[in-house]
């Protein structure tokens, strides 16, 4: 029996095809896989209780959530963003503003709190403490000693203004996304992707010295290549999986405006260890690791041109609104639960038709009793979302539920 990351990605190969039918046909090839690949369950996981002290603009937080979609409305710097970041900060360990923790404590505060409990595959307390002088880490109530056995306990999938970066950033932003995807999904990556960056950090400094040791510098060259070969037959078996998701939720938001195309680039082209020792003298020179995963890319492509060189802001935007949907689509199919999805005031940015290519990923969600978490002013929440949503007020760092029930 296929298993329904197989499905999907099938389905969205088979539509991203240049003369396939236009979506007003989906649906139904949609219910015709599905029937194919039988019955498929899914297991609801939620985050069921938020604390927080001492972070951004909350001194105290305790608040419950149901599964369900949350709507957290209020004006500007009240606080809607920093929920997303804290349930964020829970799932991944940083945050997707780009910033440190000292940008995260309260004003005045040493320190700041952030804990939750998650509901589904097996419940879970998080507890994370952060200052200057002690950061704490657990999980049930035992202090998380490897990231790996952390990873995994919550899942969440962010949009955010951030998610420009992806296209018009450096490579640096694109090799992250798809070392989230592989952590979030393979249980051996995360420390693998550690040892190898401890292995280029180590390198670099033997080469920074005036007096190269040769012998040291073979050593971890030969524990670099190891390891950075599992690394990209990692990446590289990933984006014929993840590809056609992406392609599809573009074609979708998009409207069949432009062809989508990702293409993984790795540093190395052949053999690691040769051209490793090809860039021997290039190396001595800037003192600097110069090939390796650590270098890779992923080349985005709408009509086989740039999307950062020739996309406009529109179309950039669409684009990193279909990765992140695709990211989603992706841990759903692996996990057999839907993650946590974090949306701060994407909708307004979308125009009516980008908007409904959006919506699919929304009831999805409200389907298998997923959770989701959006931000938006009074003006600008999108009414097409449905009804049986759960509203919140937010204010000056506190938040206050309301009843809201919205008809078609």
């Amino acid at each position: 029996m296929k298993t329904f990351l197989n499905c999907s990605v099938e389905l969205a190969a088979r539509l991203v095809r240049p003369q396939a039918e236009r979506y007003n046909q989906i649906a139904f090839r949609l219910k015709k896989l599905a029937d194919a690949c039988g019955a498929i369950h899914f297991i609801s996981v939620h985050l069921a209780h938020l604390r927080l002290r001492d972070f951004r603009n909350y001194a105290r937080l305790d608040v419950d959530f149901a599964p369900g979609f949350h709507l957290l409305l209020g004006g500007n710097a009240q606080g809607k963003t920093n929920i997303l970041e804290a349930i964020y900060l829970m799932a991944t360990l940083r945050s997707f503003r780009g910033v440190g923790g000292a940008q995260m404590i309260r004003h005045d505060a040493k320190g700041y709190f952030v804990g939750g409990n998650v509901v589904g595959q097996g419940d879970h307390e998080i507890k994370m403490y952060w200052s200057l002088r002690e950061r704490k880490l657990t999980l049930d109530g035992q202090p998380v000693k490897k990231l790996a056995d952390y990873f995994g306990a919550l899942r969440t999938v962010v949009f955010c203004t951030e998610d420009l970066q992806l296209i018009k950033g450096t490579a640096r932003a694109r090799r992250r996304f798809l070392d989230l995807l592989l952590a979030q999904t393979q249980p051996g990556y995360l420390p693998l992707l550690q040892r190898y960056m401890h292995s280029v950090r180590t390198r670099n400094a033997l080469l920074k010295q005036r007096t190269i040791n040769e012998a040291a510098l073979e050593s971890f060259s030969d524990e670099l290549v190891k390891l950075g070969n599992e690394i990209i037959r990692a990446r590289r078996e990933l984006a014929p999986k993840f590809s056609p998701l992406a392609r599809l939720a573009y074609r979708r938001i998009s409207n069949d405006a432009e062809e989508l195309r990702i293409e993984y680039q790795p540093s190395v082209k052949n053999d690691f260890a040769v051209e490793l020792a090809q860039s021997k003298a290039r190396e001595k020179t800037f003192r600097a690791t110069l090939i390796g995963p650590h270098r890779d890319d992923l080349q985005l492509l709408q009509n086989e041109k740039s999307a950062a060189q020739f996309g406009s802001e529109g179309q950039k935007r669409t684009l990193a609104i279909a990765l992140k949907m695709a990211q989603a689509e992706f841990l759903t199919g692996i996990h057999g639960s839907p993650p946590i999805l974090l949306i701060d005031d994407v909708m307004g940015e979308l125009d009516v038709k980008r908007r409904s290519g959006f919506l699919p990923l929304l009831e999805q969600a409200r389907r298998t009793r997923g959770q989701v978490f959006m931000t938006c002013t009074d003006e600008n929440w999108p009414s097409e979302l449905g009804k049986n949503l759960q509203r919140w007020e937010v204010q000056a760092g506190t938040l206050q539920k309301h009843t809201l029930n919205i008809q078609h």
